[in-house]
């Protein structure tokens, strides 16, 4: 449940994507993360880091999105926040006494240092590499997105409604567009939350591994 919780902003920004276009899809983000943090701390008077980072940089760049009316920086958004992510792990690696994972799952898991320190690392580098992924997703329609606006000389294009605004190759380019626009918002639900699964996964196997290793053995009497 924690894990859909987690991704109750990008459900949400998935859905009204589908209905109204992703300017309104990006102002129901922004309210869904309020309402994320404010649940959090009326009901435990706690918010976690995670929460709140994700909202800061979501009421950033999702503001600048519908302020600008520019698609870039919700599109960048994942990115910024994955590398942040990944920068925290790797700072936790050398900066105090404990590496972030562990200081996040101790509490449940007994394993070695060693092991700890490895899964924290991976955690970076697995943060790093997605920040990555979803630029290479959305790289796509950046460049038919900018073709275009040299092609039309306009800013601001209304992808929903091609057809009403072009016609002829800019109607092609323009649909091309609005397809890539929509296979990134399908990675940013899907894709990323599915390795996002599939790596707790592979980390709990991982984990089950060395799970004993930092028990003492037991002396025969």
């Amino acid at each position: 449940m924690k894990f859909l919780a987690d991704f109750f902003p990008v459900i949400l920004f998935f859905v009204a994507y589908k209905l109204y276009g992703i300017y309104v899809a990006t102002a129901v983000a922004i309210a869904s993360s309020v309402v994320q943090v404010a649940y959090g701390w009326l009901r435990k008077r706690h918010v976690e880091k995670m929460h709140l980072i994700t909202f800061g940089i979501l009421l950033v760049f999702g503001g600048l999105t519908i302020l600008l009316q520019d698609r870039t920086f919700i599109m960048w958004k994942p990115s910024v926040i994955n590398w942040l992510f990944g920068a925290t792990f790797l700072a936790s690696q050398y900066i105090g006494k404990k590496p972030l994972v562990q200081r996040m799952m101790e509490s449940s898991i007994s394993v070695p240092d060693p092991v700890w320190k490895r899964l924290n690392l991976t955690w970076s580098l697995f943060f790093i590499l997605l920040g990555f992924l979803n630029l290479y997703v959305a790289n796509d329609f950046f460049v038919v997105e900018h073709q275009l606006m040299e092609l039309t000389g306009l800013q601001q294009i209304d992808y929903d409604n091609c057809s009403q605004h072009f016609q002829g190759n800019e109607l092609e380019m323009c649909n091309t567009a609005h397809t890539l626009e929509e296979t990134w918002v399908n990675f940013k639900l899907f894709g990323i939350m599915g390795l996002t699964l599939g790596f707790i996964v592979l980390q709990a196997f991982y984990l089950a591994r060395h799970i004993n290793d930092d028990e003492p053995e037991s002396i025969n009497t």
